[in-house]
Order: structure tokens, then C-alpha cells, then sequence
């Protein structure tokens, strides 16, 4: 079983960026497809981006493509979410994944998450 520990977070004025980080532990996660999904208040939670492992492949939802890079270092076990140019939308909990396999935009493709770390952005 992996655990994922996400980190990162925190209270940032809009057009400032931030580093989320998706620490593993239990066993590497370098053989899994990776993920970001978050959740706003009083909303769904919404895809936000992905990362395969055999090509490095890369997936962005269309409301943040050309803000947010995900990447993976698999020898530290540990993933990445950089966001730039931050607008207040991007407020929610911002969840890591692992494990995924097909259908990399859908939660129910990932067997593991992290516990969530908050994003706010003000206006």
C-alpha cells in the first residue's frame, strides 16, 4: 500500500504561483500514472492534471493548460504540481493520486490519494 503525503499549499494573491508536492511512501510509485484533482467548496471534484509512466505523458484540464506543470521524480518518489498565474478560482483542497490505469481524468482510475492540501487565492 502507498501512502501519499501532499504538501505545498497555502494562501497566495491571484498571479502568484505555488509548488505542490506529492511525497510517497510504502513502496515506490514509479510504476503508476499520477494525478491532481481538486475540490471547491460547495462543487464536484474536477480533474486538474495527469502524468503517465511510460512515456511521460501529460493531461491538463482546459481551465488550467498553459498555468499549471505537472512532473514526477520517480527516484525521490515524489510528484509535483506547479501552478502559475493563479486566479481566484483555483481556490479548493488540491488531492494527489497514484496508481492510476486508464481513464487518467477520472477519480475511480487512481487506488491511492493523499490527504489534500488547501489552495486559496486571493483577489
Amino acid at each position: 500500500q502507498v501512502q501519499l503525503v501532499d504538501s505545498g499549499g497555502g494562501l497566495v494573491q491571484a498571479g502568484g504561483s505555488l509548488r505542490l508536492s506529492c511525497a510517497a511512501s510504502g513502496r515506490t510509485f514509479s510504476s503508476y500514472a499520477m494525478g491532481w484533482f481538486r475540490q471547491a467548496p460547495g462543487k464536484e471534484r474536477e480533474f486538474v492534471a495527469a502524468i503517465t509512466w511510460s512515456i511521460g505523458n501529460t493531461y491538463y484540464a482546459d481551465s488550467v493548460k498553459g498555468r499549471f506543470t505537472i512532473s514526477r521524480d520517480n527516484a525521490k518518489n515524489t510528484g509535483y504540481l506547479q501552478m502559475n498565474s493563479l486566479k481566484p478560482e483555483d481556490t479548493a483542497v488540491y488531492y494527489c493520486a497514484s496508481g492510476g490505469s486508464h481513464g487518467l481524468t477520472r477519480g475511480y482510475a487512481y487506488a491511492d490519494w493523499g490527504q489534500g492540501t488547501w489552495v486559496t487565492v486571493s483577489s
